[in-house]
């Protein structure tokens, strides 16, 4: 079987060369526009919000951080374990 014949197989296939494209005279430049719905904008609105507030609410903190540290701050066993009991059981529903 003799390889060198490539312009034989290539003939027996037809293939050319890639064609180079023209250039064209004008180019039409089209714009890209960007509407956000109510909803979206909502949302930026509350993310925007979210982002000022802080972390942690120092107004509602504060008071219960001195209780502990002063030793004053007392847990109801009974509440606890009913708001235990209650979490337990919407759980397992």
């Amino acid at each position: 079987m003799r390889i060198d014949a490539y312009s034989q197989v290539q003939s027996l296939y037809q293939t050319q060369k890639a064609r180079t494209t023209q250039k064209t005279g004008a180019v039409a430049k089209s714009t890209d526009k960007l509407q956000i719905s109510s909803f979206g904008k909502d949302i930026q609105a509350a993310k925007a919000a979210l982002a000022q507030s802080p972390d942690i609410r120092e107004d509602i903190t504060a008071p219960i951080k001195a209780q502990v540290q002063n030793g004053t701050y007392s847990v109801s066993t009974e509440s606890f374990a009913d708001k235990l009991l209650a979490k337990y059981q919407s759980s397992i529903v």
